[in-house]
């Protein structure tokens, strides 16, 4: 795990599940349709039960960069932010990408959430690379802190060693 302080908030990266995390709420790379899929998204649905995709019902349709909150159900967490991250090479993936790290902060903001997990966006079926990745959402969420957050807590959450290393490259270099 590594760990920094950024204009007095914690910035973490650790290793596992994100969906089993204790944390206040954690990001989902959603569809733009916000229909729970294969994937983390048939994690959600199945650990966190149906009142998840219920609540989605009334969210959607969201263009890519967008987000929106919703409950975790019986989920760890209290919340779930769904946001939609780009397809790679598609037009404008970076600014996307960003967009929808900072669309992530703010609605976690909004709604008065302190403590808030992001994956690795994009980067398993839709194929975002790592490096860029890492890279962009970094600096996206290095660019909200710099503000007045009231977010206190960032964590980056890898899979497995292959999503960790360019996170911890990137947090190394803050």
């Amino acid at each position: 795990m590594i760990e920094k302080q950024v204009n007095g908030c914690v910035v973490r990266l650790t290793q596992g599940d994100i969906t089993d995390l204790e944390v206040e709420a954690f990001v989902y790379d959603a569809r733009p349709n916000l229909v729970l899929g294969s994937g983390y998204g048939g994690a959600i649905a199945q650990r966190g039960g149906p009142s998840i995709q219920e609540e989605l019902k009334t969210k959607g349709p969201l263009e890519v960069g967008q987000a929106t909150i919703s409950g975790a159900g019986d989920l760890k967490a209290k919340h779930i932010v769904h946001a939609v991250g780009p397809k790679f090479q598609e037009a404008d993936e970076e600014r996307k990408l960003r967009q929808a790290t900072l669309a992530s902060l703010q609605q976690a903001e909004a709604a008065g959430i302190t403590q808030l997990a992001f994956p690795p966006m994009g980067t398993g079926l839709y194929g975002v690379p790592l490096d860029v990745c890492s890279r962009v959402m970094v600096d996206a969420v290095k660019e909200h802190l710099a503000g007045a957050p009231r977010i206190k807590e960032v964590v980056f959450v890898a899979v497995d060693a292959r999503e960790y290393q360019p996170f911890e490259a990137r947090l190394k270099a803050l």
